[in-house]
């Protein structure tokens, strides 16, 4: 991809299965996408503003929604997920405008700002918190209301999965991801949490359920079996179900035949759209599955040449 011809959305896409190594190019010249953007340099629909707000006196991030555009953040929190998949630290460096904040200031205007999510969309919203926060934290935003993760939880469970984004498999990685940092920090299925546990369990058995016959995961993700003759179609669809199962299943389920076919038959999609130009959104979810899998299988992944490009960069 290229600073030139996309956007952030497409660009961050890409920085969810390679983090720091996924480099882009600007103009002609290949960089490090996130490390581009931690240093203050531009990308079309990447736009934070600093703003007060009450949880300390150092101003917040908070980024600028355009939903629907393809450009920039679509969904709220989004680009906090991102980052923190990355694995960046709180202290990690943001510049705006020629001044320096950090991911602790961002994550703190998201803090501030739940009460601005009109659609009580809080996937994002989960993996970026429960990165930074422990999974019992409690503080007052902006309405003066007591928030927690666990009210975030508890508002995930009580969504329409059906009729959320990709069939709610980003509630479901949302959640997922929260219930296992609760778990790893000593905390108790019990309350929101286990209603959280149950909807997950259940969701696996019905990722099984609607199971294509060639490997593939429904077209409609976990509503009903069906596929397509358009590749891109089951590429978009196997990939986010694949991507869920990988964040909520143990080392043992991984190892179920069924999920080896689903992993299969994505690895040969990609095989057959390799000259199609496909929607990033679509090919990087896809990707993230894979790369996911392989990094609870065999690993974690190693960029070499990337990594090494990176050093040079820096």
């Amino acid at each position: 991809l290229s600073l030139e011809q996309h956007a952030a959305w497409q660009i961050l896409h890409g920085a969810l299965v390679y983090q720091q190594d996924f480099l882009v190019y600007n103009q002609g010249q290949p960089v490090s996408a996130i490390d581009h953007l931690l240093a203050g340099q531009s990308m079309r629909g990447w736009d934070l503003e600093a703003v007060p707000h009450g949880l300390s006196n150092q101003p917040g991030l908070r980024v600028i929604m355009d939903e629907g555009s393809k450009a920039g953040q679509g969904h709220a929190d989004q680009w906090l997920a991102v980052l923190a998949q990355a694995g960046l630290p709180p202290t990690q460096t943001i510049i705006v405008d020629d001044t320096e904040y950090t991911i602790a200031d961002l994550v703190r205007q998201v803090q501030w700002d739940l009460p601005r999510n009109l659609q009580q969309e809080y996937s994002w919203t989960l993996i970026g918190l429960t990165t930074y926060l422990a999974t019992d934290a409690k503080w007052t935003a902006s309405d003066n209301q007591v928030w927690s993760i666990e009210r975030l939880i508890q508002s995930e469970t009580e969504q329409d999965l059906y009729d959320s984004a990709c069939g709610g498999t980003h509630r479901l990685i949302g959640m997922a991801m929260a219930v296992n940092r609760h778990l790893d920090q000593q905390g108790k299925l019990a309350g929101a949490w286990k209603t959280a546990d149950n909807q997950i369990q259940q969701a696996i058995q019905r990722a099984k359920a609607t199971q294509n016959p060639d490997g593939s995961f429904s077209t409609t993700f976990l509503a009903s079996r069906r596929s397509s003759v358009d590749l891109a179609e089951n590429l978009g669809s196997t990939g986010h179900v694949l991507e869920f199962l990988v964040l909520a299943m143990s080392d043992e389920q991984l190892n179920q035949p069924w999920v080896k076919r689903a992993v299969a038959r994505l690895s040969k999609i990609f095989e057959l759209t390799r000259s199609v130009d496909l929607e990033c959104g679509k090919l990087y979810h896809a990707a993230h599955g894979l790369a996911l899998y392989r990094d609870r299988l065999y690993g974690p992944r190693r960029y070499q040449e990337n990594a090494s490009h990176n050093k040079q960069l820096n």
